[in-house]
């Protein structure tokens, strides 16, 4: 029997993967979004329902008497969204699956990797701290209520049209134009990147699983390199052989851009590596194919050149490097 899928969201970096491949797996896909015209394709035999998400009336309405076997919201942020989804789906899909985040890990963390029962408690980003609130929401409403929930936490995950760090394209012009860019901290903390093809094996592999009910999953890459690495990486697919990189602390960052800076001091400025060992063991051929940064960079290099209207330039971290870098490049001996 085919297992009837619902994605809420569906056309996003991480969902648009999960809906191509879930389609190549043989699943029925069923998308509900407002239907506005997306970046990314997805498959012309996914079922379309079209409602305004933030009004559960209009929701209710496109769904009509649909049952599911799962449920995924791709786009719910905040608590009473949960709220929402565990009143109109309770009785309606055999599992309901949560997209949480990595972020919700204490950080810095106590030890490394990461497993799935390492503490929470990213307390000082709001965005970590609602997706908490969510999770807490849905644990609840499993214990007492047998609401079949799985949580699933990526890490930052990418696909070939986005430049999977801050300040995005203005770097890669940066680097291409010769001209310094900006590192946190000495460059030498570990990062998780993880591509969306990859993710969407091990994702795709839960739906539908019993195993999978009441428990979290994160589902990153298994690699895991320095930034400085990372930077070089993205210089070389862009055609650079010695970008010049400036480290400055974390906290000056914060000082001139609090939006850079709140993601670099509760997230991206601490080693990040994860056990991967919880998907694997549900889905073995997640991560047996996983893609390599260096051919990842390459795919979205390509990809910004092919489509020169999507190389935006950010001009306030373009003017924000420009700061930083006359404040911290290193002076040349005497």
């Amino acid at each position: 029997m085919t297992l009837q899928v619902l994605f809420i969201g569906g056309t996003g970096t991480i969902s648009a993967s999960c809906a191509r491949e879930a389609v190549r797996q043989g699943l029925d896909v069923t998308v509900l979004n407002r239907g506005l015209t997306a970046t990314r394709a997805i498959p012309e035999e996914v079922t379309r329902l079209t409602a305004d998400t933030e009004d559960p009336a209009a929701m209710r309405e496109a769904i009509g008497d649909r049952t599911f076997d799962a449920v995924v919201d791709w786009i719910a942020f905040h608590p009473d969204q949960v709220r929402r989804d565990i009143d109109l789906f309770s009785g309606r899909c055999g599992q309901y699956v949560f997209i949480s985040s990595a972020a919700a890990y204490r950080t810095p963390p106590n030890r490394l990797p990461l497993t799935e029962s390492s503490p929470l408690g990213n307390r000082e980003w709001r965005y970590a701290r609602d997706k908490i609130a969510c999770e807490d929401l849905l644990v609840q409403a499993h214990r007492e209520d047998d609401f079949p929930m799985t949580i699933v936490r990526p890490s930052l995950t990418y696909d070939e049209t986005i430049v999977p760090f801050d300040g995005g394209w203005t770097v890669i012009e940066r680097m291409r134009q010769g001209r310094p860019i900006v590192v946190h901290g000495d460059g030498t903390s570990l990062w998780t990147m993880t591509h969306a093809r990859d993710f969407a094996v091990g994702f795709t592999g839960l739906l539908g699983r019993d195993a999978a009910l009441g428990e979290a999953f994160h589902i990153t890459g298994d690699e895991a390199p320095a930034w400085d690495r990372i930077y070089r990486t993205f210089a070389a697919a862009a055609g650079v052989a010695d970008p010049e990189l400036v480290h400055v602390p974390s906290d000056a960052i914060e000082a001139v851009d609090d939006w850079w800076g709140v993601g670099l001091l509760t997230d991206k400025a601490h080693s990040l590596v994860f056990d991967n060992g919880k998907i694997k063991s549900l889905v073995p051929e997640f991560g047996l194919r996983a893609t390599p940064l260096k051919l990842g960079a390459r795919e979205i290099v390509a990809w910004f050149d092919a489509h020169p209207e999507h190389q935006w330039r950010d001009e306030k971290t373009d003017a924000n490097m420009d700061r930083l870098v006359a404040a911290y490049r290193p002076r040349p001996l005497d």
